[in-house]
């Protein structure tokens, strides 16, 4: 690839040197700038004068930004360092996420992993049963979510890191989110876009619901935002929620459902009478399983209809689900008298999912206690749609407790005041009792004295619940 062919493929505007700067051109890895070495090519969503001074005595090949600040392209000029100037950042990742595939993993089958919900989930169990089989499998998917939003070269980086250390590649695992932006800005077609870039053998889709607003604002949008993936998918395999009526909507070349009830068609995997079947076969009883609630064996149900379609084997696809442990804060167990669970539920869907599969576990006469984080710095809107989730999941065995988590959050998840207030105001409104604390630490120590040892608590919540087991095991 030359510079030409780059500044053709990200739609950019070159600055500086009409050349790669380092003297061997093009390493072929794209990366961060403080991970960069010789002929590396680093993308950032910003960069100025200091950043591109320090690209020059790196001696990477170029730097693709979509934001020069300050003095970064008079300083591109003076150094006469090359500085590619997109207006959708976007471009640059895909055109690295692809051709990082194409020169570390030219041989791997891909698999690709969207939705609104689960997508953590359900990519870390289809790593986990091919990894248990014995193939050589990387996926982004991680505990703390750092590596799976695919607006920045970090997966790239990733693949190309673990193929020198370790050699190559059978699979790749990809979780690409649904909906994306930067800075308030909607990433149009970012998963078909991505999806695309993965050429993906086989792709999940688990669900359509409403999570990034702002970025969009309607459940049409985010349809609008996930029905080019199967086009995108091409001939491959698409693994569909047949439960969801939206996603049933998609127009999918190959398809293969999945569901919480029986179907006819000969592509399913679906649970009924307390096991999964695959072709009217039981392969795994609900005891076998390694969660139950019902949002979990759906994810379940999805790995295993991707490992089908990669035509795994069947008795390697049963061990891996058996051995299979959660990501933490996937309804992760913390404690066991009372019972304390926590669930990144973040969203409308989420946190009613979990709160109705948690009351089933509840005692007759015990009570659950709901401690929700409120969403910081996230928008009025998501969180105003949070809250009515919870006034629509309260039940008489429920108590609600809230925290602004102010003692663990940094400035970019800081809870403002009119996203504390619209909680307030919709709990108000529907005559919900609660109690609020500022600080995440004095929260759950309250609710830990408080609990009776047949109660359940439920942890739910974003980057402010986060620290929670830590928190919980110093208060212990």
């Amino acid at each position: 690839m030359n510079i030409n062919e780059l500044l053709r493929m990200v739609n950019g505007k070159l600055y500086g040197n009409v050349d790669f700067f380092s003297i061997d051109g093009f390493s072929g890895r794209f990366t961060f700038l403080n991970d960069a070495h010789t002929g590396d090519i680093v993308v950032r969503h910003w960069i100025n004068g200091d950043g591109i001074a320090i690209a020059f005595r790196k001696n990477i090949a170029c730097l693709i930004t979509q934001t020069p600040k300050d003095d970064a392209i008079e300083m591109a000029e003076k150094l006469n360092f090359p500085l590619i100037v997109t207006d959708k950042i976007e471009l640059a990742n895909s055109l690295a996420l692809s051709h990082t595939i194409k020169k570390y993993s030219p041989n791997s089958t891909n698999i690709v992993i969207t939705g609104t919900n689960g997508k953590s989930t359900t990519s870390h169990l289809i790593y986990h049963i091919l990894n248990n089989a014995g193939y050589h499998v990387l996926t982004n998917t991680d505990s703390e979510s750092e590596f799976n939003t695919l607006i920045d070269p970090m997966v790239s980086k990733l693949i190309s890191d673990e193929v020198k250390k370790n050699g190559k590649l059978d699979y790749l695992v990809i979780e690409v989110s649904e909906v994306q932006g930067w800075l308030g800005k909607l990433m149009k077609n970012h998963a078909a876009l991505m999806s695309e870039a993965i050429k993906p053998k086989v792709g999940v889709i688990t669900n359509i619901a409403m999570d990034h607003i702002g970025l969009v604002n309607s459940i049409e949008e985010v349809f609008d935002e996930i029905t080019a993936v199967p086009k995108a998918i091409g001939d491959g395999v698409c693994i569909l929620n047949h439960d969801d009526d939206l996603v049933r909507k998609l127009d999918a070349k190959n398809p293969f459902y999945v569901s919480m009830s029986k179907l006819d068609e000969e592509n399913a995997v679906y649970f009924d009478n307390d096991a999964i079947y695959y072709k009217n076969n039981p392969i795994l009883t609900v005891d076998e399983l390694p969660f139950t609630g019902k949002h979990f064996i759906q994810n379940i149900l999805s790995a295993i209809g991707a490992c089908v379609s990669l035509n795994i084997k069947m008795e390697d696809i049963v061990e891996g689900v058996k051995s299979y442990k959660a990501l933490n804060r996937r309804f992760a167990k913390l404690n066991d008298e009372p019972l304390i669970f926590d669930d990144f539920a973040h969203n409308p869907d989420g946190i009613k999912a979990t709160i109705s599969e948690t009351l089933k576990l509840l005692p007759e006469n015990q009570t659950l206690y709901v401690v929700c984080a409120i969403r910081g710095s996230r928008g009025v809107e998501i969180n105003e749609l949070n809250v009515e989730a919870l006034v629509e999941s309260m039940d008489d065995n429920i108590e609600l407790i809230l925290s602004s988590s102010n003692d663990v959050v940094n400035n970019l998840n800081w809870v403002n005041d009119d996203e504390r207030e619209v909680f307030f105001d919709v709990l108000g409104k529907n005559n919900v009792d609660y109690i609020h604390y500022g600080d995440l630490k004095d929260c759950l120590s309250e609710v830990y004295k408080k609990a009776d040892k047949k109660d359940i608590i439920l942890l739910i919540g974003a980057q402010g619940m986060d620290p929670a087991e830590s928190l919980l095991n110093d208060i212990k």
